[in-house]
């Protein structure tokens, strides 16, 4: 394959939506987005770096949504339901959407921001109507599964499609059918989200690419067991004849975890996916770069093999290996979309086969500073290492922040990594290190927000093989000064990025 990658050489912040700072619980497409991009601007960053932006639900993954397509209703401005008439300030104020500011509470959104959401649909819908009919009208592919899913959903107190009656598991049954015929009031609660989540979006991308923001999204590998995707696409997964997965999704046994990583998504069926000429995968590509300019592909190797294990495992042990689609798949999206600015996601121990389709499809790997710095032996994480083909991070969303990381290290670790990056107090030993990433080689250099501010493990959004904590974090409001702009564009400019 043939692709143009990111060749500029540039730098960015990996920042979630939902960390964003502002009044209403959540981080939203409202101001603080719009301050945050002001911020990138004054920082001479040409890219922000975002997490799915998907439905979460249980357990509030934004890997785990109940669409590939749908964005999150968390993450609409009320203040637009403001100005147009449709909340007041007092309807808000009545809803409690937080306890701790800075602590994203999701079972008070849950509550209270879809109850406001239900309000301002309740005032708009006369007014808007014909908006939504068109909105719908052009997503009718993806939006009308995802609609009536959840409206039914709502019905079964949000339990998964599989606890439903069998009637209703079957997306074209007479049942279903009949029950979208007769609830097209609630049904249309949930385009109405989707129509304000991207009217806001398209508005935000548009200031962002107007002041040269590229915005990097992130597009994991499977879809979650309760998604629409597979109650209205039962036959593009490896499913038996009462619709559960045959097999589920995971990692193997390694260094980190004696039990493997049981994920639990479906299995997709790759022979039928390729019989469609993959028309699902491509309408998710394209799809995603509607919404994105640069997108990470998340566990990028399970295209080449990946590991399966039985349906109802307590742990991803007893698994094997299957072979994955591969390139092809990656050369029928360039057949039908073009070619398009990815990133893939290769970290963990890969194969032999793994790294050539890397190296084959052209696109840029991903690099994580806390992953190179080894006493024992260098590898391809090792700045003096890194390809330019390629993304360095100093953390991701599933790491330590760098200040919580340098607390885990040795003695002697740490001496290394003082060593390797001239570390010192003056400076800031946070600074030291992404001084070492953005001097990279790397065509992209990303820093989470956290390292930015210098915050520790109390800070950092998700700790992989937890279940509770994680995805909460939120930016305090006046951390975005003049002088870290300043300090971090002096950087930027020093290395040429």
């Amino acid at each position: 394959m043939e692709v143009i990658g990111i060749i500029n050489r540039s730098s960015g912040i990996l920042m979630h939506i939902s960390s964003l700072p502002g009044r209403y619980g959540i981080g939203d497409l409202g101001k603080g987005a719009y301050d945050f991009v002001d911020f990138l601007v004054k920082a001479g960053q040409k890219n922000w770096q975002v997490l799915p932006i998907g439905v979460t639900g249980f357990g509030d993954s934004p890997y785990q949504c109940f669409s590939a397509f749908a964005g999150n209703p968390y993450f609409i401005d009320l203040n637009e339901f403001i100005q147009d008439g449709y909340l007041t300030e007092r309807d808000i104020e009545e809803k409690a959407l937080y306890i701790d500011e800075d602590r994203v509470d999701y079972e008070l959104l849950y509550k209270n921001k879809m109850s406001l959401l239900q309000m301002a649909y309740d005032n708009a819908k006369k007014d808007i109507c014909e908006e939504l009919r068109i909105f719908y009208e052009e997503n009718i592919d993806w939006l009308r599964k995802f609609s009536i899913f959840m409206s039914i959903k709502k019905r079964y107190s949000d339990s998964s499609w599989l606890k439903w009656d069998k009637v209703y598991r079957i997306f074209d049954s007479p049942q279903v059918l009949e029950y979208e015929k007769n609830n097209l009031e609630h049904i249309y609660f949930w385009i109405f989200t989707q129509y304000m989540f991207f009217k806001q979006w398209r508005r935000l991308k548009k200031y962002a690419n107007d002041r040269e923001i590229n915005i990097i999204g992130d597009l994991p590998i499977y879809v979650a067991e309760d998604s629409s995707d597979v109650w209205g696409n039962p036959e593009l997964f490896n499913l038996d004849d009462d619709l559960y997965p045959l097999t589920i999704s995971g990692c193997p046994p390694d260094d980190f975890s004696e039990t493997g990583q049981l994920w639990g998504n479906p299995i997709y069926n790759w022979r039928a996916m390729e019989d469609l000429g993959y028309s699902w995968w491509i309408h998710r590509v394209e799809h995603s770069f509607k919404l994105f300019d640069i997108l990470r592909i998340d566990h990028f190797r399970g295209f080449e093999s990946y590991w399966e294990v039985e349906y109802g495992s307590k742990d991803a042990i007893d698994g094997s290996w299957v072979k994955g689609p591969g390139l092809k798949l990656f050369t029928k999206i360039e057949e039908k979309l073009g070619k398009l600015n990815i990133i893939v996601e290769d970290l963990g121990l890969n194969t032999v086969e793994v790294e050539r389709m890397v190296v084959d499809s052209g696109f840029p790997n991903m690099r994580v500073i806390q992953f190179g710095l080894d006493l024992r032996e260098d590898n391809t994480h090792t700045p003096h290492c890194h390809d330019k083909n390629c993304t360095v991070y100093t953390g991701t969303h599933d790491n330590h922040t760098i200040m919580g990381w340098l607390e885990t290290l040795s003695n002697e670790g740490f001496q290394y990594v003082s060593e390797y990056f001239k570390l010192d107090e003056k400076e800031g030993l946070n600074w030291g290190i992404i001084r070492g990433t953005w001097a990279s080689t790397a065509n992209l250099a990303i820093a989470p927000m956290q390292d930015l501010l210098g915050l520790g493990d109390e800070s950092r959004i998700n700790t992989p093989g937890t279940g509770e904590g994680n995805w909460t974090w939120r930016m305090r409001r006046d951390v975005l000064s003049d002088e870290l702009a300043e300090r971090i564009k002096k950087l930027t400019e020093i290395y040429w990025r």
